[in-house]
């Protein structure tokens, strides 16, 4: 089985986020990035699947800054083949054109499952994985937590309030993963550089590639300070004195 994991690059949170001129977009060169959450769990699924017979895992990617990494550690991991796709990535891509150049380029592999990433934490619209389904003419499931590979997909889905589904999808299809069946494997950062030395990350030109704005308009602003906090200060008795001084200023009492 022809297994894909296409995967993206996301800010990392623990970096401070700058805000470029124009509000819409963060600065570029202030951004260290890490590979997003739920695509490591997409990753790791589908070693999962491989070691149980499933076949050959491919993950492609754009070609962005610190996706090397991310391309080496999944290989070390036990991914068969690293594919980056080249393009001018520096202005951005919104989810919907980034899913067509998926598209365009996974369908040259023929695969029988596309595993992805449910989401992000830069933009939480899980659109990938469903537009990637509806140009390729695939099915889509969500929210997935674990897969068993026969002539079908068995997959388990999750839905809110903890009840989970259980559900057979045909093959071909595309699943947005929430979590693997098991955490993402740690490797070794000595692993990773052995893989350096004899892995290949092959290049393709991404096609199609649309840099335009976002479908809808974006501002990005710090969190403001507000001037309405009053601090009480004192002990128990003046502070709840004081308090119901101002809840009945204010019409509650």
């Amino acid at each position: 089985m022809n297994i894909v994991v296409p995967i993206k690059m996301v800010p990392d949170l623990v970096e401070e986020l700058v805000i470029d001129a124009s509000g819409a977009r963060l600065e570029p060169d202030a951004l260290r990035l890490k590979l997003n959450e739920f695509d490591d769990h997409a990753i790791e699924q589908a070693i999962l699947l491989k070691e149980k017979g499933a076949g050959q895992v491919s993950v492609v990617a754009p070609d962005i800054e610190g996706v090397d990494d991310a391309l080496f550690t999944a290989a070390a991991k036990g991914a068969d083949r690293l594919i980056k796709l080249t393009g001018n990535w520096n202005n951005g891509v919104n989810n919907h054109a980034l899913a067509r150049v998926f598209a365009n380029f996974i369908k040259t592999l023929r695969p029988e499952l596309i595993l992805t990433g449910v989401q992000a934490h830069n933009d939480l619209d899980g659109a990938v994985g469903p537009q990637l389904a509806e140009h390729l003419g695939m099915a889509y499931v969500g929210y997935v937590s674990g897969v068993i590979i026969s002539d079908k997909a068995q997959v388990r889905k999750e839905f809110p309030g903890g009840l989970i589904a259980e559900m057979q999808v045909a093959l071909p299809a595309v699943l947005g993963i929430q979590a693997a069946e098991k955490p993402p494997r740690y490797v070794p950062i000595s692993k990773v550089r052995a893989v350096m030395k004899t892995a290949k990350i092959e290049t393709f030109p991404a096609m199609e590639l649309e840099t335009a704005g976002a479908p809808l308009s974006v501002r990005l602003f710090q969190p403001e300070t507000g001037t309405r906090a009053t601090m009480l200060a004192g002990d128990a008795d003046t502070v709840a004195t004081r308090l119901v001084e101002i809840f009945k200023e204010r019409g509650v009492l």
